[in-house]
């Protein structure tokens, strides 16, 4: 079911800032999730390379609980070389998830719904 939170984008986010940080935690106090789990389940479906691929009902299911907006404050160019933020949204939507247009996440801005 459809939740008005745009979680994925910080599942994603979330992704890629412990790529590259290599589980610094601390980063993400303040923020909602589990970024192990987030991590585990959904990075194949976010990172830049290849084709956007339906998320599995196991990522679907952590990207729902994750706080958006808390994580999208700590995307970086660096992250956004690695994970795919277009991806990130197809992937949220596709977990049914609402992400608004005009939301920004790093340097992305969120489209219109296609």
């Amino acid at each position: 079911m459809a939740t008005s939170n745009p979680s994925t984008l910080a599942l994603m986010l979330v992704v890629g800032i412990m790529i590259l940080f290599g589980g610094r935690n601390q980063v993400f106090a303040d923020c909602e999730g589990d970024v192990q789990n987030l991590i585990a389940k959904c990075k194949s479906f976010v990172l830049k390379p290849g084709p956007k691929v339906k998320p599995s009902e196991d990522c679907c299911a952590v990207v729902k609980k994750v706080d958006v907006p808390c994580v999208c404050k700590y995307v970086t160019p660096p992250i956004e070389l690695i994970v795919s933020m277009e991806k990130v949204v197809y992937v949220a939507r596709t977990c049914g998830v609402q992400v608004p247009p005009g939301m920004k996440c790093g340097s992305y801005m969120v489209p219109p719904m296609a």
